[in-house]
């Protein structure tokens, strides 16, 4: 969690620029890099549609999602998905399990304490 869902995408380009995407993603929403996840849906489209960028995570400030969503969609502009919609699912954290336990806190980056 969080997860980053691309649908119409091809797959060799996720795989080259996945490490950037988590960096880039877990230093703006201030999460770890190791509980991003990347997927490539395959969907059979029936009807005409631009690739997406579906993000399941936890709700932040409209600002946050606001550079999530601009750096994301400049990330992936540089390799041809300059059409690309990205969309936010917000989920709430109490009705997020682990391992069948309610999540008891939203994980972040921890900050170094100053001692002094």
């Amino acid at each position: 969690m969080p997860f980053l869902r691309f649908k119409g995408f091809e797959k060799k380009i996720l795989q080259q620029i996945a490490p950037d995407l988590v960096a880039e993603f877990s230093h703006i929403a201030n999460v770890p890099k190791e509980i991003v996840k990347i997927e490539l849906v395959a969907v059979e489209q029936i009807t005409d549609h631009p690739p997406s960028l579906e993000i399941l995570m936890f709700p932040r400030e409209k600002e946050t999602h606001d550079r999530l969503a601009s750096r994301l969609h400049a990330m992936v502009s540089e390799y041809g998905y300059s059409h690309v919609h990205i969309f936010f699912i917000l989920l709430n954290h109490s009705l997020y399990y682990k391992e069948g336990s309610p999540l008891a806190e939203i994980p972040s980056v921890k900050q170094p304490s100053c001692t002094s």
